[in-house]
């Protein structure tokens, strides 16, 4: 079986009700077009010679560009609890809720 035949055996109604979606008649005939495009699209990329074509990039090589790991906000704590309920050496003390 050809890769094409493959393509137009494609059954949008089963997807569709996989991913729980309800589609017209004319939906269901607009998704197999589009998907049989894409396989379609997906064999030329696949005929094309590649052999001897060496990569254009590859992340594997790259080198991550950090920034220095500095403070630039301080963070007054007393001021913020200031307006809390209740506190205790700097944490916020809450009711519990699991006994």
């Amino acid at each position: 079986m050809s890769e094409q035949d493959q393509a137009s055996e494609i059954n949008v109604g089963h997807l569709a009700r996989l991913a729980r979606l309800s589609l017209s008649d004319e939906q269901n005939a607009l998704a197999t077009a589009d998907l049989n495009n894409i396989i379609t699209m997906i064999d030329a990329m696949q005929a094309v010679d590649t052999d001897g074509v060496e990569p254009m990039a590859s992340p594997i090589d790259a080198t991550q560009r950090l920034r220095e790991d500095e403070i630039t906000e301080r963070v007054n704590r007393d001021e913020f609890q200031a307006t809390a309920p209740r506190t205790r050496d700097g944490y916020y003390l809450v009711p519990r809720v699991v006994e």
